[in-house]
């Protein structure tokens, strides 16, 4: 079995490739390394995989030196002619499309970025799975789709043609993309809607890592809507747990094509979630109060109901031990 999985050294490519090494598994790993967070972070991610800095060159594959199981190229997803030559070398089994130019707010500033990733991006990697016999698409989603519902859980079958930022517009066009590609061509696809996702080696960009570096350096936090916002926290090893249980499990319906939200269905206020990491940290937090930014939403948690009764789907990693070990990470990480 070989699978491709793109953006590892990125969050929760970087823990999909160990997971699938881990179990026998051959991985080839891509991603471009942009500078969109500290790339440095991401060289350390490949690093503790076993790929040094100092051996990536783009499009120049590189075997880990912890395991010849698991390999990596630089590259770009919209780089048409490289991945088509990826895919007719390796001859993927399956792929798990992760690479994404992530962020609601950076669309608000950067949109193009987003356009050559997730759409141009996205749709090179339907074109050569399509052309290379590939057995199951898993790609990622996000939340983003579903807006400001007000409705709660949200449901894969709620209408989700509203959406608040161009990152989530881009989402929800590739779910339609992969939908058309599993009518006109049978190709098995599956989308995750990640609820927000948290742990070690996790992105800076997000709130939990930029509360516990300020926290820590005892500068201010920014806590927007005044702390009045939930979000469907999810541990990085429970979300990984699901994206191997669907990678093996590709849809049977016709056409070949699911949509699942993949969280951990428990909403946390944020102000709960500060209190949590101030207990791991064992300092208090300086609280500076916003209104709500735009792109923003004010409450998301998932339905997970269907990837618990069809995956055995069940995220039970509490709060407080995920931020334990979140923390734990971090500061031995920047120490």
């Amino acid at each position: 079995m070989k699978i491709l999985v793109t953006g590892t050294a990125g969050f929760i490519g970087f823990h999909l490739a160990n997971k699938l090494v881990e179990a026998g598994v051959e991985v080839v790993g891509i991603d471009n390394i942009n500078d969109y967070y500290s790339t440095d972070l991401k060289y350390a991610r490949l690093e503790e995989s076993g790929i040094s800095k100092e051996a990536i060159n783009w499009h120049q594959k590189v075997v880990s030196k912890k395991t010849p199981a698991y390999s990596f190229v630089r590259m770009n997803l919209e780089d048409r002619e490289q991945i088509d030559q990826l895919f007719e070398t390796e001859k993927f089994d399956m792929v798990c499309n992760l690479a994404a130019q992530a962020g609601v707010r950076y669309s608000i500033e950067n949109p193009r970025a987003y356009i050559d990733s997730n759409i141009v991006g996205f749709i090179n990697i339907l074109e050569a799975c399509r052309h290379n016999n590939v057995k199951h698409l898993v790609y990622a989603s996000s939340s983003s789709v579903y807006g400001n519902s007000a409705k709660m859980p949200l449901s894969v079958d709620d209408t989700v043609d509203n959406p608040v930022s161009l990152y989530a517009a881009t989402k929800k066009s590739n779910e339609l993309m992969a939908h058309t590609y599993s009518h006109l061509f049978g190709i098995p696809t599956t989308g995750l809607r990640f609820f927000t996702v948290y742990g070690p080696w996790g992105r800076p960009d997000m709130a939990y890592f930029s509360f516990t570096k300020n926290i820590l350096s005892g500068e201010a936090i920014r806590v927007f809507n005044h702390g009045d916002m939930y979000r469907d926290f999810t541990y990085i090893d429970d979300i990984v747990k699901g994206i191997v249980k669907i990678l093996n499990e590709p849809p049977t319906s016709i056409p070949p094509y699911k949509v699942h939200n993949i969280g951990n269905s428990s909403p946390v206020k944020l102000m709960d979630f500060i209190e949590t990491i101030e207990k791991a940290l064992g300092q208090a937090a300086v609280k500076e109060f916003h209104e709500m930014q735009p792109g923003d939403v004010y409450k998301t948690y998932a339905d997970v109901s269907v990837l618990k009764r069809d995956f055995g789907y069940s995220p039970d990693t509490p709060l407080a031990k995920g931020i334990g070990e979140f923390v734990k990470w971090y500061t031995t990480f920047y120490k």
